[in-house]
Protein backbone atom coordinates (compact mmCIF):
# COMPACT_ATOMS: atom_id res chain seq x y z
CA UNK A 1 0.00 0.00 0.00
CA UNK A 2 1.58 3.45 -1.01
CA UNK A 3 -0.73 6.20 1.02
CA UNK A 4 0.58 9.85 0.69
CA UNK A 5 0.08 13.37 3.35
CA UNK A 6 -0.80 16.98 2.86
CA UNK A 7 -0.63 19.26 4.69
CA UNK A 8 -1.14 22.49 6.06
CA UNK A 9 -3.71 23.06 3.31
CA UNK A 10 -3.52 27.48 3.16
CA UNK A 11 -6.38 29.31 1.06
CA UNK A 12 -7.49 29.38 -2.54
CA UNK A 13 -3.48 29.25 -3.71
CA UNK A 14 -2.80 26.05 -1.91
CA UNK A 15 -6.06 24.82 -3.20
CA UNK A 16 -5.23 25.69 -7.06
CA UNK A 17 -1.86 23.76 -6.73
CA UNK A 18 -3.20 20.78 -5.57
CA UNK A 19 -5.97 20.85 -8.69
CA UNK A 20 -3.27 21.79 -10.68
CA UNK A 21 -1.09 18.96 -9.76
CA UNK A 22 -2.49 15.80 -7.67
CA UNK A 23 -3.87 13.57 -10.15
CA UNK A 24 -0.39 13.54 -12.14
CA UNK A 25 1.68 13.24 -8.75
CA UNK A 26 -0.66 10.06 -7.64
CA UNK A 27 -0.65 8.12 -11.33
CA UNK A 28 3.13 8.96 -11.75
CA UNK A 29 3.75 7.38 -7.86
CA UNK A 30 0.88 4.97 -7.92
CA UNK A 31 -0.51 5.98 -4.62
CA UNK A 32 -3.37 4.46 -3.32
CA UNK A 33 -4.69 6.45 -0.73
CA UNK A 34 -4.34 11.04 -0.29
CA UNK A 35 -4.75 12.53 3.15
CA UNK A 36 -4.38 15.76 3.45
CA UNK A 37 -4.36 18.53 6.56
CA UNK A 38 -7.52 20.92 5.29
CA UNK A 39 -8.23 23.25 8.25
CA UNK A 40 -6.89 26.19 6.78
CA UNK A 41 -8.32 25.48 3.17
CA UNK A 42 -11.15 27.88 3.24
CA UNK A 43 -9.93 31.48 3.12
CA UNK A 44 -6.82 30.65 6.04
CA UNK A 45 -9.65 29.45 8.31
CA UNK A 46 -11.55 26.52 8.30
CA UNK A 47 -13.11 24.43 5.99
CA UNK A 48 -16.92 24.57 3.82
CA UNK A 49 -18.58 22.54 2.16
CA UNK A 50 -17.82 23.60 -1.23
CA UNK A 51 -13.92 23.86 -0.95
CA UNK A 52 -14.44 20.37 0.75
CA UNK A 53 -15.91 19.45 -2.59
CA UNK A 54 -13.07 20.80 -4.49
CA UNK A 55 -10.67 18.78 -2.58
CA UNK A 56 -12.22 15.24 -3.05
CA UNK A 57 -12.95 15.89 -6.81
CA UNK A 58 -9.20 16.66 -6.55
CA UNK A 59 -8.02 13.47 -5.60
CA UNK A 60 -8.13 13.74 -1.89
CA UNK A 61 -9.51 10.91 -0.04
CA UNK A 62 -9.91 12.53 4.04
CA UNK A 63 -9.61 15.41 5.31
CA UNK A 64 -8.23 15.83 9.00
CA UNK A 65 -8.66 19.09 11.00
CA UNK A 66 -6.58 21.20 14.36
CA UNK A 67 -6.90 23.80 15.99
CA UNK A 68 -8.98 26.07 12.81
CA UNK A 69 -11.44 23.01 12.62
CA UNK A 70 -14.32 24.89 13.50
CA UNK A 71 -13.95 28.13 12.93
CA UNK A 72 -16.71 27.57 10.37
CA UNK A 73 -18.56 25.65 12.75
CA UNK A 74 -22.28 25.45 10.87
CA UNK A 75 -21.00 23.43 7.90
CA UNK A 76 -17.79 21.63 9.46
CA UNK A 77 -20.99 19.96 11.47
CA UNK A 78 -22.67 18.88 8.11
CA UNK A 79 -19.38 18.08 7.06
CA UNK A 80 -18.38 15.66 9.99
CA UNK A 81 -21.54 13.85 9.57
CA UNK A 82 -21.52 13.86 5.94
CA UNK A 83 -18.12 13.41 4.31
CA UNK A 84 -14.41 11.67 5.19
CA UNK A 85 -13.87 14.86 7.35
CA UNK A 86 -11.61 14.27 10.75
CA UNK A 87 -11.30 16.51 13.53
CA UNK A 88 -8.97 16.11 16.35
CA UNK A 89 -9.86 12.59 18.51
CA UNK A 90 -9.19 13.98 21.74
CA UNK A 91 -11.19 16.94 21.89
CA UNK A 92 -13.91 16.67 25.29
CA UNK A 93 -16.54 14.20 24.82
CA UNK A 94 -19.62 16.39 23.26
CA UNK A 95 -17.35 17.76 20.11
CA UNK A 96 -19.57 16.49 17.48
CA UNK A 97 -17.44 14.10 14.84
CA UNK A 98 -14.91 11.68 15.24
CA UNK A 99 -10.81 12.02 14.87
CA UNK A 100 -10.68 8.44 13.76
CA UNK A 101 -11.73 6.51 10.51
CA UNK A 102 -10.80 2.96 9.22
CA UNK A 103 -10.61 3.04 5.11
CA UNK A 104 -10.71 -0.64 3.21
CA UNK A 105 -8.04 -0.01 0.31
CA UNK A 106 -7.72 -1.98 -2.84
CA UNK A 107 -4.20 -2.69 -3.59
CA UNK A 108 -3.67 -4.95 -6.30
CA UNK A 109 -6.37 -7.70 -5.93
CA UNK A 110 -6.87 -7.89 -2.40
CA UNK A 111 -8.38 -4.87 0.09
CA UNK A 112 -6.17 -3.48 3.13
CA UNK A 113 -7.79 -1.72 5.94
CA UNK A 114 -6.03 1.45 6.88
CA UNK A 115 -7.29 3.62 10.02
CA UNK A 116 -6.56 7.28 10.04
CA UNK A 117 -6.17 9.10 12.87
CA UNK A 118 -5.98 12.91 13.53
CA UNK A 119 -4.93 14.08 17.08
CA UNK A 120 -3.99 17.53 18.98
CA UNK A 121 -1.02 18.81 20.81
CA UNK A 122 -1.65 20.51 24.17
CA UNK A 123 0.89 23.44 24.05
CA UNK A 124 -0.82 26.22 22.64
CA UNK A 125 -4.09 24.36 21.63
CA UNK A 126 -7.83 24.64 22.51
CA UNK A 127 -8.54 22.58 25.49
CA UNK A 128 -8.17 19.11 24.76
CA UNK A 129 -7.56 15.66 26.15
CA UNK A 130 -4.27 14.58 27.13
CA UNK A 131 -3.08 13.26 23.43
CA UNK A 132 -0.26 10.69 24.34
CA UNK A 133 -2.64 8.51 27.03
CA UNK A 134 -5.81 9.12 23.96
CA UNK A 135 -3.16 7.34 21.09
CA UNK A 136 -1.86 5.03 23.16
CA UNK A 137 -5.86 3.77 23.69
CA UNK A 138 -6.78 4.10 20.30
CA UNK A 139 -3.56 2.12 18.87
CA UNK A 140 -4.07 -0.77 21.07
CA UNK A 141 -7.87 -1.02 20.21
CA UNK A 142 -7.34 -1.20 16.81
CA UNK A 143 -4.59 -3.45 17.10
CA UNK A 144 -7.62 -5.75 18.81
CA UNK A 145 -9.32 -5.03 15.76
CA UNK A 146 -6.48 -6.59 13.69
CA UNK A 147 -5.69 -2.99 12.02
CA UNK A 148 -2.46 -3.16 11.13
CA UNK A 149 -1.61 -0.26 8.82
CA UNK A 150 -2.19 3.13 10.82
CA UNK A 151 -1.44 6.65 10.02
CA UNK A 152 -1.51 9.48 12.61
CA UNK A 153 -1.96 13.35 11.84
CA UNK A 154 -1.07 14.73 14.98
CA UNK A 155 -1.64 18.77 15.30
CA UNK A 156 0.46 20.37 17.02
CA UNK A 157 2.65 24.01 18.15
CA UNK A 158 5.16 22.52 19.94
CA UNK A 159 7.74 20.14 18.34
CA UNK A 160 9.07 18.32 21.34
CA UNK A 161 5.10 16.95 21.83
CA UNK A 162 5.45 15.26 18.27
CA UNK A 163 8.08 13.78 18.83
CA UNK A 164 7.19 12.56 22.16
CA UNK A 165 4.51 10.55 20.35
CA UNK A 166 6.69 8.96 18.15
CA UNK A 167 8.89 7.76 20.88
CA UNK A 168 6.34 6.38 22.16
CA UNK A 169 4.51 4.88 19.13
CA UNK A 170 7.41 4.15 16.80
CA UNK A 171 7.08 0.87 16.26
CA UNK A 172 3.74 0.42 16.84
CA UNK A 173 1.92 2.39 14.20
CA UNK A 174 2.66 2.77 10.12
CA UNK A 175 3.48 6.72 9.98
CA UNK A 176 3.15 9.68 12.05
CA UNK A 177 3.51 13.61 10.58
CA UNK A 178 3.13 16.67 12.44
CA UNK A 179 0.98 19.50 11.18
CA UNK A 180 0.20 23.24 12.37
CA UNK A 181 3.17 25.40 12.27
CA UNK A 182 2.96 25.26 8.32
CA UNK A 183 6.96 25.26 8.22
CA UNK A 184 8.47 21.97 6.82
CA UNK A 185 10.90 20.13 8.58
CA UNK A 186 13.72 18.16 7.62
CA UNK A 187 14.01 14.97 9.68
CA UNK A 188 12.13 12.52 7.56
CA UNK A 189 13.05 8.84 8.74
CA UNK A 190 11.83 5.40 9.27
CA UNK A 191 12.67 4.22 12.61
CA UNK A 192 11.45 0.67 13.71
CA UNK A 193 8.80 0.09 11.29
CA UNK A 194 7.50 3.61 11.86
CA UNK A 195 8.24 6.68 8.87
CA UNK A 196 8.01 9.93 10.59
CA UNK A 197 8.19 13.98 9.98
CA UNK A 198 8.14 16.40 12.60
CA UNK A 199 5.65 19.01 10.18
CA UNK A 200 4.99 18.47 6.79
CA UNK A 201 4.99 22.28 6.05
CA UNK A 202 2.62 23.86 3.98
CA UNK A 203 0.97 23.77 0.82
CA UNK A 204 0.23 27.38 -0.39
CA UNK A 205 1.83 30.49 -0.68
CA UNK A 206 5.75 29.97 0.09
CA UNK A 207 6.33 33.87 0.01
CA UNK A 208 4.76 35.55 2.95
CA UNK A 209 4.18 34.57 6.46
CA UNK A 210 2.59 31.22 7.41
CA UNK A 211 0.57 31.25 3.66
CA UNK A 212 -0.83 34.73 4.59
CA UNK A 213 0.07 37.93 3.45
CA UNK A 214 2.84 39.56 5.37
CA UNK A 215 1.57 42.93 6.20
CA UNK A 216 -0.23 42.29 9.13
CA UNK A 217 2.59 39.67 10.63
CA UNK A 218 5.30 42.55 10.18
CA UNK A 219 3.13 44.91 11.79
CA UNK A 220 2.28 42.77 14.80
CA UNK A 221 5.75 42.05 15.41
CA UNK A 222 6.98 45.54 15.41
CA UNK A 223 3.93 47.53 16.78
CA UNK A 224 1.97 44.84 18.39
CA UNK A 225 -1.32 45.98 16.59
CA UNK A 226 -2.41 42.66 14.91
CA UNK A 227 -5.21 42.81 12.75
CA UNK A 228 -7.00 40.02 10.55
CA UNK A 229 -4.99 37.61 8.31
CA UNK A 230 -5.37 37.54 4.75
CA UNK A 231 -4.20 34.81 2.13
CA UNK A 232 -2.86 36.54 -0.90
CA UNK A 233 -5.01 36.31 -3.83
CA UNK A 234 -1.69 36.06 -6.11
CA UNK A 235 1.45 34.37 -4.87
CA UNK A 236 4.19 31.91 -5.38
CA UNK A 237 2.73 28.50 -4.05
CA UNK A 238 4.36 25.15 -3.13
CA UNK A 239 3.14 21.42 -2.44
CA UNK A 240 4.43 19.38 -0.11
CA UNK A 241 3.56 15.85 -0.05
CA UNK A 242 4.76 13.13 2.45
CA UNK A 243 4.45 9.58 0.60
CA UNK A 244 4.89 6.13 2.38
CA UNK A 245 4.81 2.67 1.33
CA UNK A 246 3.47 -0.16 4.34
CA UNK A 247 3.57 -2.86 4.18
CA UNK A 248 1.17 -5.11 6.87
CA UNK A 249 1.52 -2.09 8.80
CA UNK A 250 5.27 -1.64 8.68
CA UNK A 251 6.69 1.34 6.92
CA UNK A 252 8.62 0.13 3.99
CA UNK A 253 10.03 3.29 2.33
CA UNK A 254 9.02 6.91 2.61
CA UNK A 255 9.99 10.10 0.89
CA UNK A 256 8.98 13.60 0.62
CA UNK A 257 7.50 15.53 -3.01
CA UNK A 258 7.69 18.96 -3.39
CA UNK A 259 6.73 21.29 -6.28
CA UNK A 260 6.68 24.54 -6.65
CA UNK A 261 4.55 26.68 -9.00
CA UNK A 262 6.76 28.58 -10.81
CA UNK A 263 9.00 25.01 -11.62
CA UNK A 264 7.86 22.33 -13.57
CA UNK A 265 10.29 19.29 -11.50
CA UNK A 266 9.42 17.61 -8.03
CA UNK A 267 11.88 17.82 -5.69
CA UNK A 268 12.23 14.29 -3.46
CA UNK A 269 13.93 13.85 -0.32
CA UNK A 270 14.24 10.17 0.71
CA UNK A 271 13.93 9.40 4.20
CA UNK A 272 17.03 8.33 6.31
CA UNK A 273 16.01 4.74 7.97
CA UNK A 274 17.65 4.12 11.28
Amino acid sequence: MRIAFIGDIVGRPGRKIIKENLSKIKEEYKIDFVIANGENASHGFGLTIKNSDELFKAGIDVITGGNHTFDKKKEMFVLLETKNVLRPDNYPPGVPGTGIKIFEIKNEEKLEKLAVINLMGQFCMPTVENPFNWAKKLVEELKEQDVKNIFIDFHGEATSEKRVIFMMLKGQVSAICGTHTHVGTDDLQIMDNTAYLTDIGLTGCRDNVIGMDKKVPISKATTGLGGHFEVPNACKSILQIMIIDIEEGRATNSFKLKKFCDKNELIKTDAIID
